[in-house]
């Protein structure tokens, strides 16, 4: 148990002290049940901002805070639905979006898949807040009214968009397909699987008499993986570095403490570096470099889960794509893999011109 933990776990232990200030009335009650929610919904951000910074994210804290979650607000639907301030159907149609979200992740870990919480489901969860703060303050202030109706109308419109994104990103969740094995060769365009890529990847780096070398984060040594499995891949294969920090990153591959501090690890241009040290540093004609927030959690950044980029760098050739996966954290690093394979056949002409 830590301090993120207990966090999460005070909100909990809020739910029955919230319920009862806005069921008993005395002087000022709703002015304080609204500053304990206000007080204990800050306390869903500084959680996982606090288990992120000191890598202290626990399975127990990733079951216990989206539960803390649902329950802190539908606990509180449910008292401003008995008390009449809050129509019936606003918590239906609230409560019957958690609960299908719930089974979604309940069948996608049933396949070994962890469904994150998206920016989407995070700005659902702010404008459900906003609006039952001021349906908490609309009764001691009805001039209030007004903006909570539009908070209202604002929150159901976001909650229905969310659960509806959900549905269509995870689509495949409810087709029943199992999640392939880590080393199972991926499907990629045209039916190939990405042994099959890299192979022909290999091929082409022989015609051309080229040499590779990659340097990848999220990743975490798969395409490198990619690459070895051919027999032979010693003739056009360098090597590649695994630089998960940003101090290796800095360290093995040349990157600017400034360029990560003002671009941030995931980005176009440490993509770039990072491409351009591997290439340097490993004596390769070309190399290629992944960078990514592949999931489950984002990486304490505003940037989304899914953000990846990827790099090539050459003599007199420097590229960089952007990518947004949409699947869960397996998934995303092998549709890195698969794009970084496909990128480096694509370059591979314009290196052989320069």
């Amino acid at each position: 148990m830590n301090v993120p933990n207990l966090l999460t776990l005070s909100r909990l232990a809020a739910i029955p002290v919230l319920m009862a200030l806005l069921l008993v009335h005395f002087q000022n009650h709703d002015q304080l049940a609204a500053a304990v929610f206000v007080l204990f919904s800050l306390t869903d951000t500084l959680d996982g901002q606090l288990a992120r910074r000191r890598g202290t994210v626990t399975e127990l804290g990733k079951f216990l805070d989206p539960l803390a979650d649902k329950l802190f607000i539908l606990s509180v639907l449910a008292v401003l639905v008995q008390e009449s301030l809050l129509p019936a159907w606003v918590a239906i149609v609230i409560l019957g979006r958690e609960l299908l979200i719930t089974i979604l992740r309940s069948v996608g870990l049933g396949q070994g898949r962890v469904i994150a919480a998206s920016g989407l489901g995070k700005t659902k969860t702010v404008s459900q807040m906003a609006a039952v703060l001021l349906v908490i303050l609309a009764r001691p202030y009805p001039v209030l009214h007004p903006l909570a109706t539009l908070a209202v109308a604002l929150a159901v419109v976001v909650t229905v968009y969310s659960g509806l994104d959900y549905l269509w990103r995870f689509r495949f969740v409810l087709s029943g397909r199992p999640l392939r094995p880590a080393l199972e060769p991926l499907p990629v365009g045209g039916g190939k699987s990405d042994g099959q890529a890299a192979r022909r990847l290999g091929e082409r780096l022989l015609e051309a008499g080229l040499k590779l070398a990659v340097a990848e984060s999220c990743t975490g040594g798969m395409l490198a993986a990619a690459l070895t499995e051919p027999a032979g891949s010693s003739r056009y294969f360098e090597g590649g570095v695994v630089p998960y920090s940003n101090e290796l990153k800095e360290r093995l591959l040349g990157v600017t403490a400034e360029l990560l501090r003002t671009r941030g690890a995931v980005s176009a241009e440490v993509a770039s570096a990072m491409a351009e040290g591997a290439r340097s540093r490993l004596g390769a004609d070309l190399a290629v470099s992944i960078t990514g927030v592949a999931g489950p959690d984002t990486d304490g950044s505003d940037k989304p889960v899914g953000l990846t980029f990827i790099g090539v760098a050459a003599p007199g050739l420097l590229t960089v794509k952007e990518f947004n996966w949409k699947g869960d954290r397996a998934e995303n690093r092998r549709q890195s893999v698969e794009a970084a394979l496909q990128l480096v056949l694509d370059s591979i002409d314009q290196v052989k011109k320069t």
